[in-house]
């Protein structure tokens, strides 16, 4: 069985990409979804097990000391990290997963997971970004004033990523994004094994027999 990718979608709180994954799992069938783990108290509409699993701060750390996590991090105060185990049910299972990560993230995610694909999600402008914090009145004004000063720290991060999407158009974004999945996915690493099984050919370790 062809094992599952990771893809990790990161980017500036604002930068659209929670709305980009959340549309790829309804366009592109039989993705799956890492559900991230959190000690912060959920937000109005979040469901626990759904949006993320809601842990308190005690438990998160003993999960952290057990090596329960691919990675994690504190993000303006609350601790954020993704097992281990969730992802490698579904990727040996077949299953390609989104995540939806912090430059930290990411960067912890290609070190365990050296084939994962890294895409980052840029706002249009640091005017537009901060429009958009505004509007979706999640948070107070003095935690939006915190992700605007570090936005642009975390944009020059953008340039150890695969492959960089600017949402100007979220429409657009979204059909980069699944472009992005679908070329992937005819890659030579993730097709030849099968290519070698259809066809009988020698695999890596047998390249020298003819």
């Amino acid at each position: 069985m062809k094992k599952g990718q990771i893809y990790v979608f990161s980017g500036p709180s604002g930068a659209g990409k929670s709305t980009i994954v959340h549309r790829l799992r309804q366009r592109i069938n039989g993705l799956g979804y890492s559900v991230s783990h959190t000690s912060r108290a959920p937000r109005g509409g979040e469901v626990d097990g759904t949006d993320y699993h809601f842990v308190d701060r005690d438990t998160f750390c003993r999960m952290i000391d057990n090596g329960f996590f691919v990675e994690w991090a504190t993000v303006y105060g609350d601790l954020y990290g993704t097992s281990v185990s969730g992802l490698l049910c579904q990727i040996d299972n077949g299953i390609d997963v989104l995540l939806d990560l912090d430059y930290q993230g990411a960067e912890s995610m290609k070190a365990y997971f050296k084939e994962s694909v890294l895409v980052y999600i840029l706002p249009p402008s640091l005017e537009i970004l901060e429009k958009r914090l505004r509007e979706r009145a999640t948070d107070k004004d003095n935690i939006i004033d915190e992700r605007l000063n570090q936005a642009l720290d975390e944009i020059r991060k953008c340039s150890i990523y695969d492959y960089i999407i600017i949402n100007d158009d979220l429409e657009d974004a979204v059909e980069k994004a699944i472009s992005i999945i679908q070329a992937d996915s005819c890659s030579r690493s993730r097709v030849l094994p099968r290519v070698n099984e259809i066809f009988g050919l020698p695999g890596k370790g047998d390249a020298n027999r003819t």
